[in-house]
């Protein structure tokens, strides 16, 4: 190969490193999450102590929630920024490291769809369980397309999960 297209697949190559910014970003993205978690819990504890243990369980399971999604909306930046990383820029070396995640063994491009697009119905059920808690401080309009965004997203993860199996069983099948 001539020394002109050998040098224009390498800098191809290495146009992958341009993602890296955008990873670090998500993790301050994730550091301003950490803030508001702790923030919104420390509301939580004074609420109980300022109205002496007499805060409503409806407004404690509300907060709770919000906690909730906080932390899921965290672990769906760890995917996306270990995933990703691992998927698309460099290999992570953290060969018999204790703490490794499970999954990130057999990650690619398909199995992080299908983990975010699962992560993405979490959150989204828990919006939609807020919104039921809270139905009565909402409007119908509200409710119903809360409900149908749900079932698109639902319906999307649906249609990732066949795309990739399809795919994984035509690779499959052209390996014979």
């Amino acid at each position: 190969m001539s020394k002109g297209p050998q040098q224009l697949e390498r800098f191809i190559f290495w146009s992958r490193w341009l993602q890296a910014p955008l990873y670090l970003g998500l993790i301050v993205a994730q550091g301003i999450y950490v803030y508001l978690f702790m923030a919104e819990l420390f509301h939580l504890v004074s609420s109980v102590f300022e109205s002496g243990g007499h805060i409503s369980e409806t407004e404690t399971m509300l907060v709770v929630l919000g906690l909730i999604d906080v932390v899921m909306i965290a672990n769906l930046l760890i995917m996306v920024i270990i995933g990703g990383y691992e998927t698309f820029v460099s290999r992570l070396d953290l060969e018999d490291h204790p703490d490794q995640p499970e999954w990130l063994s057999h990650v690619n491009a398909g199995v992080l769809k299908i983990k975010l697009s699962t992560a993405i119905i979490g959150i989204s059920s828990i919006h939609l369980l807020k919104t039921f808690i809270n139905a009565a401080n909402l409007a119908e309009h509200t409710i119903m397309w809360q409900v149908i965004i749900h079932v698109v997203f639902l319906l999307s993860a649906l249609a990732m999960a066949l795309v990739d199996k399809m795919m994984n069983q035509t690779v499959l099948l052209s390996k014979h």
